[in-house]
């Protein structure tokens, strides 16, 4: 058996429990993708987006919907060899990838080089959605995972004092009948890295050179090494993380906005004495 059918059989069979039955779910659940969509796979070149594409692979194999897929790598001014090993790594998996250039590293070491990484974001973003529409794309799917999503919650809680998540699917403010989707939802990084180690994988982690000196001092690492440590204390603790973003009891908390309105619990309290 070669490498490609390997790896595509070890997510059907292996990991069917803690990848494939949760991608699946996470297309169902959160209604991701209809009949006729053209999906834009994005593949950074890690191994949550190449997992993500060979899901959706095998999706478009053994699912009863009809829709298109288009896998495509955005360069946003890679080093040479990390490059060349998302070329490697395409044709070892048998992803038919697509390339096209962008200037964001440029453009962020000149503008932002003290904290690139929201401007990068902001700047890939904009990039992926004229790409998709350029392409004829209507969702756009990026690989953020179960451990982004709860991270992200308690970012925005401690250092941002906003209770949010990440959410699975959300439409584009700019790019009007485009989604951006998140089909790895439900998946945990554990069993990522545990189905690239069983393959024998390697992927580029962050290639960006103006953060790799920074990542041991980032909020994200700070985080995820708190969660760590509260997992000790607490095996569930990723899962009521995540599940509290979907239990929010709006009557037990001191105000809340959606859109421009703005709610205190105080608008309404003399009405229930």
């Amino acid at each position: 058996m070669d490498k490609q059918k390997e790896v595509e059989r070890s997510i059907i069979k292996k990991y069917r429990k803690e990848i494939w039955a949760k991608f699946v779910h996470a297309i169902k659940e959160y209604q991701l993708v209809s009949e006729n969509d053209s999906v834009m796979v994005c593949i950074s070149g890690g191994k949550d987006s190449f997992l993500m594409a060979k899901c959706f692979q095998e999706l478009k194999r053994h699912g009863k919907m009809n829709f298109s897929l288009r896998f495509v790598v955005m360069d946003p001014g890679y080093e040479e060899t990390h490059l060349n090993q998302i070329k490697e790594n395409a044709d070892l998996l048998g992803v038919p990838i697509e390339i096209f250039t962008s200037d964001i590293f440029a453009v962020v070491a000149k503008y932002a080089e003290k904290s690139p990484c929201y401007l990068c974001a902001r700047m890939r973003r904009g990039y992926l959605y004229n790409y998709a529409k350029e392409i004829g794309c209507n969702k756009i799917a990026l690989g953020h995972h179960f451990d982004d999503v709860i991270e992200t919650s308690l970012l925005s809680m401690f250092y941002s004092a906003e209770i949010k998540t990440m959410l699975p699917k959300l439409p584009s403010d700019h790019f009007e009948g485009i989604e951006l989707i998140r089909p790895l939802y439900q998946i945990r990084e554990a069993s990522i890295l545990s189905w690239q180690k069983y393959n024998h994988l390697e992927f580029i982690n962050c290639a960006c050179h103006l953060t790799k000196k920074e990542e041991s001092k980032s909020k994200r690492k700070e985080i995820k090494d708190f969660i760590a440590y509260l997992r000790e204390k607490n095996k569930d603790i990723d899962y009521s993380i995540f599940k509290s973003m979907e239990n929010v009891n709006l009557d037990c908390v001191l105000g809340y906005h959606k859109g421009e309105e703005k709610h205190y619990f105080l608008d309404d309290y003399e009405e229930k004495k």
